[in-house]
């Protein structure tokens, strides 16, 4: 089990994202939280995975800048795309509004970049999922942002949530992916550093 041979690192999860820290945890791995405090950017001419894993790339230069020698470090980030346009995080509750009424009835692209880094190897990949979501009311929309608030969720949603019960009619893909992990193929690539 790989459990065993990552012990000789100091594993580091830089996000502070609960459900990223869930879903790490679930696959019964140690690890301390680092978080970058980096303001999110990147070069205009990406395109799709280029993007997440630019920014996961970035995080993980900022954070490993701090760390002592035996570390692995595994950094994220989550884009949600429909049409090439990324659905940021919104602003307020016209703004959920908005992005919510875009996706409803249609499928659009949740792609996370994962960079895992040590002192002497750096692995870089990204997960892409695809969801379609029935038609919301706008009654629906109304109630999830009332009571679930999505302000720190990119495009919007979260899967976990009620949203992700009533609204997804299907996905193409990984569910943890959407969620913000990619655990299956980021549990391979952990295979890389044993």
């Amino acid at each position: 089990m790989i459990q065993e041979n990552l012990k000789k690192y100091h594993i580091i999860l830089g996000s502070s994202s609960p459900r990223r820290k869930e879903l790490l945890s679930s696959l019964n791995i140690k690890f301390v939280i680092r978080k970058s405090h980096q303001k999110e950017y990147y070069p205009t001419k990406l395109k799709e995975k280029e993007i997440a894993e630019f920014i996961a790339k970035s995080k993980a230069a900022i954070i490993c800048k701090k760390l002592s020698n035996n570390y692995l470090l595994i950094t994220a980030d989550t884009i949600v795309l429909k049409n090439d346009n990324i659905l940021h995080k919104p602003k307020d509750k016209n703004q959920a509004f908005k992005l919510l009424t875009n996706i409803s009835g249609k499928t659009h692209k949740v792609i996370t970049g994962v960079c895992i880094k040590s002192k002497q190897k750096e692995v870089t990949f990204s997960s892409k999922t695809e969801v379609t979501f029935n038609k919301l009311s706008k009654n629906e929309i109304l109630y999830y942002i009332d009571n679930f608030k999505p302000f720190d969720k990119a495009g919007s949603y979260a899967i976990q949530e009620w949203i992700g019960y009533i609204g997804v009619k299907k996905i193409n893909g990984s569910y943890n992916n959407v969620v913000g992990l990619p655990t299956s193929i980021l549990y391979q690539k952990l295979k890389l550093f044993i």
